[in-house]
């Protein structure tokens, strides 16, 4: 059996994603600290979690090949 090489790709995209996501939101950084603290909380929860939401296609893809179960 022959390694994948899916798994380092995805791996590498794992990785572009974080720092993609990582430098929007540095950059939206200045506007939101204008706003008050508790949306600035609610702000930085949900971009911490959203960035998730493409990593389960992505882990899919990097074990099975395919985008869709």
């Amino acid at each position: 059996m022959n390694p994948s090489w899916r798994k380092p790709a995805g791996a590498l995209l794992i990785l572009a994603i974080i720092a993609v996501w990582s430098a929007l939101i540095l950059w939206a950084s200045d506007w939101i600290g204008r706003l008050p603290i508790l949306i600035q909380t609610v702000i930085y929860l949900v971009a911490g979690i959203v960035w998730i939401l493409p990593l389960r296609p992505l882990l899919q893809w990097m074990e099975t090949a395919r985008w869709r179960p």
